[in-house]
């Protein structure tokens, strides 16, 4: 495990949801010292980008306060197939150092953007078996003017932005610290938020394969907006559960299905191009996290469309929890907070 500070604290900033987790080491594991969330009025960050900063700003404030959080390290979370390009590529083997000083050369190779306009890392994922003298290489790249969004953004909440790392590596640092790592076993992470899908493919713990879908749970909102009639708010109401304008949960479940098979079918479009692109590893599980995973029979859609063990993500598994915290609560809202928890064990210079 790689612990980070006790005052770092991981905030997810989400299309529909603020997330904030804050954790701290105590005899060798994480203790929970702080969670919370925070509903975000509309329109406020779309597709990833940030669309009303004032507001957003004034959002982040109220949900520190709520979470009563006096840190102001933050880690932050980028995701969006616009802004972020993540891609596995084969290098000849080299040094992380000599690497270092090579990649922006190899990145515009591979990057769609002008090199000039991203911040570029990189990780060595290892030699490859069958081409004796190269290496597997992940590398990542994000476009300047949207960390630089969410850097201002933050700081102008009153926090210090230490790190940044991409929504689909967070979801895999959650999986890792909650699971047992078997180095034969490959499981698909799938993170459905408001506007945006995550895919992160882990083989024995590693990323293979990423893949972002500008996809979400907001097609649930807007097919329950379309049905009924209604507006936004009240839709996200319906879609939570809850009865409005007489409109029960069960008049509703049959268009949130439909929206579903929509999701479900970019899923497994998603996981169709990994195995078309010649990877030969077997996905033994789908685990799914983000809001749109608690959609009413939405695990089971996915489980029968894919033919595999698909099970939901539970950050809080492996964490230390305080007789303050609701245990229920946690368990409920654990796949909205996988993000949060990912960035949460983050600190400055790991990878």
């Amino acid at each position: 495990m790689i612990f980070g500070k006790k005052d770092t604290i991981g905030l997810d900033i989400g299309s529909s949801y603020l997330k904030v987790v804050q954790l701290k080491e105590k005899k060798g594991a994480y203790e929970l010292e702080a969670f919370d969330l925070l509903q975000l009025p509309p329109e406020l960050v779309v597709e990833g980008s940030i669309i009303d900063s004032l507001r957003l700003v004034e959002s982040i404030r109220e949900l520190v306060k709520l979470a009563k959080i006096k840190s102001r390290n933050c880690v932050l979370g980028i995701a969006g197939h616009a802004s972020v390009i993540i891609r596995r590529i084969s290098l000849p083997e080299l040094s992380e150092e000599e690497l270092a000083e090579s990649i922006k050369f190899e990145a515009e190779q591979h990057i769609p953007f002008d090199i000039d306009d991203v911040n570029i890392d990189f990780q060595i994922l290892g030699p490859m078996e069958d081409e004796p003298g190269q290496m597997d290489v992940m590398l990542v790249a994000c476009k300047k003017d949207i960390i630089n969004e969410y850097t201002s953004v933050v700081r102008e909440a009153g926090l210090k932005p230490l790190v940044v790392d991409v929504n689909a590596f967070c979801i895999g640092n959650a999986y890792e610290i909650n699971s047992e790592i078997e180095l034969d076993r490959t499981v698909a992470l799938v993170n459905i938020g408001a506007s945006t899908l995550n895919l992160n493919i882990l083989k024995g713990g590693l990323t293979v394969f990423t893949r972002d879908s500008a996809i979400g749970s907001n097609l649930h909102t807007e097919a329950l907006q379309k049905e009924f009639g209604l507006e936004y708010e009240t839709a996200e109401m319906l879609k939570k559960g809850e009865a409005v304008d007489g409109v029960g949960p069960e008049d509703a479940q049959p268009v949130l299905e439909q929206a579903s098979e929509e999701i479900v079918a970019e899923i497994s479009r998603s996981i169709e191009y990994y195995q078309s692109t010649g990877y030969m590893e077997e996905i033994h599980e789908v685990v799914l996290s983000g809001g749109g995973a608690l959609i009413p029979g939405f695990l089971e859609l996915l489980a029968q469309a894919v033919g595999l063990e698909v099970t939901m993500s539970d950050p809080f598994r492996n964490i230390v929890i305080p007789a303050k915290f609701d245990v229920t609560y946690l368990e409920e809202m654990g796949p909205i907070a996988t993000v949060a928890m990912g960035l949460a064990i983050r600190k400055l210079g790991d990878r």
